[in-house]
């Protein structure tokens, strides 16, 4: 089947993306018990979901989550997770910047463990900014939900946004920048493998709760 085609970039701030997002019941997206839950790892921006699909399948220990804010792409996601039966991978449709800590209402402590931000729509002219995901908002409302010492790992490669979202990280007290700039996982994001393709720089930074 022909990949789902929809527009790179969307506005955020559109009226038909302002609608919350229902809390996520986790007991019915994902394989394992509530009682013994697994650690989650949260994916914000997960396109089409292509790093998440193949982390769930080398680390069945752990689930997996993905927020996209395009709806097509949510749909095929699922679609493939769905055919390859994997119970510890869920995408949502969602706008984060708004509904992230809606849909994470009803996760237990000390699940969320790892955050992901890659590749975040740059929007590089000066009166789209407050397009951009990563915002205050968003920062509190993922250390609202991480575990302690629960990690957020970024990279783009927009120097200046990737300075941007550290700068939010920074102001944070909830916070602490940790000396790594490499890539943790063992799965690429496909926009990661172009760039380094193409010879290109990748900004990284991780961050652990306090």
């Amino acid at each position: 089947m022909p990949r789902v085609r929809v527009h790179q970039h969307v506005n955020p701030l559109a009226p038909r993306f302002q609608a919350l997002s229902p809390a996520i019941d986790f007991t019915k997206v994902f394989a394992a018990p509530p009682q013994q839950p697994l650690p989650l790892h949260l994916d914000i921006g997960c396109a089409r979901g292509r790093f998440l699909l193949k982390m769930a399948q080398l680390e069945p220990q752990w689930n997996f989550l993905g927020l996209e804010i395009r709806e097509p792409l949510v749909d095929e996601a699922n679609r493939i997770k769905n055919e390859k039966s994997l119970t510890n991978l869920h995408y949502e449709y969602c706008n984060a910047t708004i509904s992230l800590g809606n849909v994470l209402k009803d996760l237990g402590p000390g699940i969320l463990q790892m955050v992901t931000i890659q590749f975040p729509d740059p929007w590089f002219k000066k009166k789209h900014f407050k397009r951009r995901m990563v915002k205050s908002g968003l920062i509190n409302d993922i250390a609202a939900h991480l575990a302690p010492e629960g990690k957020v790992f970024i990279q783009s490669d927009v120097a200046k946004v990737a300075e941007e979202i550290c700068g939010f990280f920074n102001e944070s007290p909830e916070f602490k920048l940790l000396r790594n700039k490499k890539n943790p996982f063992p799965i690429k994001t496909e926009r990661e493998t172009s760039v380094e393709e193409r010879g290109l720089p990748v900004y990284r930074a991780m961050f652990a709760r306090k």
